[in-house]
């Protein structure tokens, strides 16, 4: 059993507690067991948490057999970690467990020395004084995610669903990542280089994308015109188009293209067809623009990623 720690420390944010717990904690293997145990681990048996407090079934011994160990994001970034916690995170990451932040949970792992080196993010408000603090921490404000093999962080708030949907298909493949998604109705993930929402306003109910979105994902394998999905979203294209950008942090074409990307995935994982096969499927109009645009979203060409993620049968 592949067990999730979730570290929960004081003042801990419970959105970014609750993404992994749900994310993880609801994963679904077609034909098989549930593939994780999900452990939220304390600092103490009650966990101060803004609002309220946490009663936390674990504590800081559930890392011990962890393989993967992630940190939400935590209120006061000022507050100093515990030596205890510093010495259970290092003890993880000795033993070659996977180490993930969630927002300002960055800050923990710099503090336990576990980002020295390496390229990181965390919130883009955050990121400045997490750069001065830790000078030998590579911060990268730009991004939804950064993933460097053992070592993963995000941004705030929902990069953190996009980080734990990543790890997930890191594990199980596309297939059952989109169904986590599926399951918490959201569109498909994003990749982690896309930038953060910095200053976008929220959009309002009324406007929502759910249902084109769907629609979309329906039709990826037949050319699609920004016209005809502003026609399916009842807008004129200008106005579809700003609407998107709200939405979803991305544009209409620069979505489609990474839908057809994820399905590309979910092909080359799952079946044995031609990569012109995979290609025409997925909505690409010839085998070279295909294998260009897949090599620059995932960074394998198809046949690298069939190989090293082919035939995993959802396990």
């Amino acid at each position: 059993m592949h067990v999730v720690a979730v570290l929960a420390l004081h003042g801990v944010v419970p959105f970014d507690l609750a993404i992994p717990c749900e994310v993880f904690g609801r994963a679904f293997l077609p034909g098989a067991e549930p593939p994780y145990e999900v452990r939220v681990c304390g600092e103490a048996g009650a966990v101060r948490s803004g609002h309220f407090d946490l009663r936390v079934p674990w504590r800081l011994d559930g890392l011990a057999d962890a393989r993967t160990v992630i940190v939400p994001g935590i209120a006061d970034v000022s507050v100093p970690v515990p030596d205890r916690v510093v010495a259970a995170l290092r003890g993880a990451a000795e033993r070659g467990a996977r180490i993930a932040s969630i927002c300002s949970g960055a800050f923990v792992l710099a503090a336990a020395g576990l980002l020295d080196g390496l390229r990181a993010t965390t919130h883009w408000r955050a990121a400045p004084a997490l750069a001065a603090r830790h000078p030998r921490v590579r911060v990268d404000a730009n991004v939804l995610f950064v993933d460097q093999g053992r070592v993963l962080t995000s941004a705030g708030a929902a990069a953190g669903l996009d980080l734990c949907l990543h790890m997930l298909r890191q594990d199980h493949g596309a297939a059952a990542a989109a169904e986590a998604a599926r399951l918490a109705v959201v569109p498909l993930e994003r990749h982690g280089g896309q930038a953060q929402f910095i200053t976008h306003p929220p959009p309002s109910s009324s406007a929502s994308l759910a249902p084109l979105l769907q629609w979309l994902q329906e039709n990826l394998h037949r050319p699609v015109s920004l016209e005809e999905m502003a026609r399916h979203a009842a807008a004129s294209p200008r106005t579809f188009s700003r609407r998107f950008r709200q939405q979803t942090g991305t544009t209409p074409l620069q979505w489609l293209l990474t839908a057809r990307v994820r399905r590309a995935q979910t092909l080359l994982e799952t079946t044995d067809f031609a990569i012109e096969r995979v290609a025409t499927q997925s909505g690409f109009e010839s085998a070279p623009t295909f294998r260009d645009r897949f090599h620059r979203t995932v960074g394998l060409s198809p046949s690298a990623y069939r190989k090293a993620f082919g035939d995993r049968g959802g396990t």
